[in-house]
């Protein structure tokens, strides 16, 4: 008799972290079924349903979300159809089938103004829409389904979807100069890296809660691009010859960010006993993939 595999269901299978998570070793533990957008739209209650019936997955890991941070301030009703309703329909929907939920949330909740890494019970205060967006998310998940984890995370890149390290990338090969602001802290965390975290998070005893991760050590958003660009001329040619810092004032953006926008991730080592992997060792391995 072969032994069972819990089947995993992920909605958002087209992005960044459904694509991590599809490809990760420790899937193959696991049935995954990975629901693009067209497949299971979580604003769509019967969509959801239909899915969760056809699937009956024993954990949902809700990774579906509106990442467009400046388009968010005016796309809004869009955003918070996806990031507060979608969750909430989600959480719902765990509830009625009593499924575990993985929702995947974002270090934007916060506002920066700290000096010292945000822990889970820090106050949230998101300054952008996208941010308050996920926070109302948050909020409707705990509201909603009592069996659930939240994980919190930040500066997501990979080899997949839309980044931050493929715009530098593209911008490199076409400009020989690049302005990146120097005067935001974030923490750079490779995709692959929180799959594997999640599906530590599935392999323990059930717990439920918020919890922090993202990869160390925090950077600049300029340290982060020209660690990019460093890694990067080892395997193909690129225009760009200087990286240049400037202050956020240089760049203004329709959404603001937050000046400081590190987590805390001692709540998830004390207990799963995760431990931060390093953004850099990612970086270089994913700049190979691009090349």
């Amino acid at each position: 008799m072969k032994n069972y595999l819990p089947r995993v269901l992920i909605t958002g299978g087209s992005g960044q972290l459904g694509h991590a998570l599809q490809h990760h070793a420790a899937a193959l533990e696991f049935h995954v079924t990975a629901c693009s957008h067209a497949e299971l739209d979580i604003t769509d209650i019967t969509s959801i349903n239909k899915a969760i019936t056809h699937y009956s997955p024993d954990i949902i890991i809700n990774a579906a979300a509106y990442t467009a941070v400046d388009k968010a301030e005016q796309d809004r009703e869009a955003c918070m159809r996806i990031n507060h309703r979608g969750a909430e329909y989600i959480a719902q929907a765990c509830v009625k089938y009593k499924i575990p939920l993985i929702h995947l949330s974002t270090d934007y909740v916060f506002d920066g103004t700290k000096t010292s890494p945000y822990r889970e019970d820090d106050t949230a205060n998101p300054v952008n829409f996208y941010g308050t967006s996920k926070w109302l998310g948050e909020q409707s998940v705990r509201a909603y389904c009592d069996h659930h984890i939240i994980l919190r995370v930040s500066g997501i890149f990979s080899e997949y979807g839309n980044n931050f390290m493929k715009t530098m990338l593209r911008l490199a090969r076409e400009r020989n100069e690049l302005r990146v602001v120097a005067d935001q802290i974030t923490c750079p965390t490779y995709a692959g890296h929180i799959a594997g975290v999640i599906f530590s998070i599935i392999k323990q005893p059930a717990r439920q809660g918020t919890y922090h991760y993202c990869d160390a050590s925090p950077a600049s958003w300029h340290e982060f691009a020209q660690a990019i660009i460093n890694a990067s001329r080892q395997h193909q040619e690129l225009r760009v010859e200087t990286v240049k810092a400037i202050p956020a004032t240089d760049y203004p953006t329709p959404a603001r960010r937050p000046a400081y926008s590190v987590l805390d991730c001692s709540k998830i080592e004390n207990d799963f006993g995760i431990k931060q992997a390093e953004w850099m060792q990612a970086v270089e391995s994913t700049a190979a993939m691009l090349a």
